[in-house]
């Protein structure tokens, strides 16, 4: 089968899932908003599950990703409500992985088109940093780190650039996990009831989320223009360096050309020795 007809097949198989998939979200939405609608349901209908509670959880985290809407962070505080620290943050973290997943290669292979015609729709203010990758790299991070944004949705616009998908995981990772065992440690406080806990870390929070929102442009500013002096910085050791080599090579030919004219002298001696 040629490349191409692979290609177009596999699209088509893919927007079949994604067909299916929002059928199914629409069928049962009544039922997810039910369980979602307090952590003591959310936490009974795990429970119910069995052995399953966990991988239900898992899918719980993976639609809240790929449904950009849902709130994440009432899936992460729920996970330490229902599992305690360690656990809720491991499995909401796995489960941040596999969606993110999902929602990046899916946009990267089939649903660049659909993505892009929507973000036209937008300010395309910010958009712009999606033209440089080492910007738009920074944007992610800081956007990622600061607690209460919407950051969903930037899985789908990172998938629209070149960034490699290594360098966006690494970067969702380190800039989301801080915050994944912190919301899971409020959950894990308010199921022991120690509220002291939850509050000083949601206070936290919500100071970390107002700073950032307000200074955002200017962390974008300070990083980018680290980057531009890390950048100029290469460039003139490479210039230097180049010099060097050249300044070099001239004085080696120098002394080769000179080479002749010391050795004349004592060939002329001999001769009249």
């Amino acid at each position: 089968m040629p490349q191409t007809s692979k290609r177009i097949a596999m699209k088509v198989l893919l927007g079949l899932i994604a067909v299916v998939s929002t059928g199914l979200l629409i069928y049962y939405a009544p039922a997810i908003i039910k369980i979602m609608s307090s952590m003591d349901n959310f936490r009974a209908y795990i429970h119910s599950t069995g052995h399953w509670g966990p991988i239900m959880f898992i899918l719980f985290q993976i639609l809240q990703i790929v449904v950009a809407p849902i709130p994440g962070e009432i899936v992460q505080i729920a996970g330490g409500y229902i599992y305690g620290t360690a656990l809720g943050s491991f499995y909401t973290t796995v489960g941040l992985i596999l969606g993110s997943a999902i929602a990046f290669y899916f946009t990267r292979f089939i649903g660049r088109d659909f993505v892009s015609r929507l973000l036209q729709k937008q300010n395309g203010k910010w958009i712009s940093f999606m033209h440089d990758e080492r910007k738009f790299a920074i944007f992610l991070f800081i956007f990622f780190v600061i607690p209460g944004l919407p950051k969903d949705m930037l899985v789908f616009v990172a998938a629209l650039t070149s960034i490699s998908s290594l360098r966006f995981f690494i970067i969702l990772l380190v800039a989301r996990v801080p915050w994944i065992i912190g919301s899971a440690m409020v959950g894990s406080t308010i199921q022991t009831q120690q509220y002291t806990i939850a509050i000083i870390i949601s206070v936290i929070a919500v100071v970390g989320f107002v700073l950032g929102y307000i200074y955002k442009d200017k962390l974008m500013n300070l990083f980018s223009k680290a980057d531009k002096t890390n950048n100029t910085t290469e460039i003139i050791e490479t210039k230097e360096t180049k010099e060097t080599r050249e300044a070099k090579e001239v004085s080696t030919t120098i002394k080769t050309k000179a080479a002749p004219a010391i050795v004349k002298p004592r060939d002329l001696a001999t001769k009249k020795g």
